[in-house]
C-alpha cells in the first residue's frame, strides 16, 4: 500500500512501517501468530532473542510458502552486560550465531535486518558489538545493522568510529503517545539527521504505563472522524510523527486493523491535540 513503507538508509531497504513484534511465548504460539500475522498481510517481522521463540517464527515463514524475499526479517542480540571491546565482540558474535542456529529451522539463511537489544555499558564495548555486526554482514548473513534503546551520544560512537564500514538504519525506542521523553518530533529528527529511522516498541503504551483515560478518550473522538478506532489513531500518530512501529495481536482482525492506517493521515490540528497529551 503506498505510504506503507519507507526506503531505509544504509542498506535498509524497503522497510514496511508497520511490524510484528513477537512477544514472550512458546514456539508452537509464536508459529501459530506468524501464520495469522502473514495471512493478514504482515511483510515485517521483529523476532526478538528475548522473545525466546525465533525457532517457531522460523518455522512459520517455511510453512508460509511465501517467498522469503517478500518478508522483511529482522533478528536481535543482547550483548550489553559483556563490558570492554573484547568481551562484547565475542558476546556478540555469539549472539547473531545463536540467531542463525534459531532461524535455521525455518531454512532463514539471511536476515534482512540484525538489531543490537541494548548499547555497551561504554563506548568502547558499543563498538565491539558494532565490530561483530559488521563481521556478520560482511558474510552476507544479513543485509543491514540496527540498534535499540541508542540515545544520540551512543549512536554518535558507532557513527563517527573509522572502524564503521556500516551505519546503523534503524533505532528501536519506547515511543508512543503517552511517552516520548524529549518530544515525538525532536526524537525522531535526531535519529533521522543521522540517517536512522525510529522504530516504536510499546506504541500502544504496554509496557511504558499504558494510556490514560483521557488519551483513549481523545484518540477515540478523533478515530470517529476518520472512521478508524482510537488505538489505530495512536498508531498513525507515531507515523505522521517521522516513525514506525512495532506492535504485537492476537487475532487476524487485530493485525488488519495495525495495517490499516496508511489510507489516512491526522490533521495538524489533531495532532498538535495529541502532542498536548504526553506528560512531559
Amino acid at each position: 500500500q503506498p505510504g506503507s513503507f519507507v526506503k531505509l538508509s544504509n542498506e535498509g531497504g524497503d522497510f514496511p512501517l508497520m511490524s510484528f513484534g513477537l512477544q514472550v511465548y512458546d514456539n508452537d504460539k509464536a508459529r501459530k501468530l506468524t501464520l495469522v500475522a502473514l495471512e493478514a498481510g504482515v511483510r515485517n517481522f521483529f523476532s526478538s532473542v528475548l522473545a525466546g521463540n525465533q525457532r517457531g517464527f522460523a518455522q512459520a515463514i517455511k510453512e508460509s510458502g511465501i517467498p522469503r524475499e517478500d518478508i522483511y526479517i529482522c533478528g536481535s542480540v543482547v550483548s550489553n552486560r559483556a563490558n570492554g571491546f573484547e568481551a562484547a565482540y565475542k558476546a556478540t558474535t555469539r549472539g547473531w550465531e545463536n540467531n542463525m542456529k534459531e532461524f535455521s529451522a525455518g531454512n532463514i539463511d539471511y536476515l534482512d535486518q540484525i538489531m543490537l537489544d541494548y548499547p555497551g555499558r561504554d563506548k568502547s564495548s558499543i563498538l565491539g558489538q558494532w565490530k561483530a555486526f559488521q563481521e556478520m554482514k560482511a558474510k552476507g548473513l544479513t543485509k543491514s545493522l540496527s540498534v535499540s534503546n541508542f540515545d544520540s551520544q551512543q549512536l554518535d560512537f558507532v557513527i563517527n568510529d573509522e572502524a564503521t564500514s556500516t551505519k546503523p538504519c534503524v533505532n528501536q525506542l519506547p515511543f508512543n503517545l503517552a511517552y516520548h521523553p524529549g518530544g515525538a518530533k525532536p526524537t525522531a529528527q535526531w535519529n533521522s539527521d543521522r540517517g536512522v529511522l525510529v522504530q516504536a516498541w510499546a506504541p500502544l503504551g504496554a509496557s511504558t504505563g499504558g494510556f490514560s483515560k483521557r488519551i483513549k478518550t481523545t484518540c477515540a473522538q478523533i478515530g470517529e472522524r476518520y472512521g478508524k478506532t482510537g488505538a489505530q489513531v495512536a498508531l498513525r500518530w507515531i507515523v505522521d510523527s517521522g516513525a514506525s512501529f512495532t506492535t504485537s495481536a492476537s487475532s487476524k482482525q487485530h493485525f488488519q486493523d495495525n495495517l490499516n492506517i496508511f489510507d489516512f493521515a491526522l490533521s495538524p490540528e489533531d495532532i498538535a491535540t495529541l502532542n498536548a497529551l504526553s506528560a512531559d
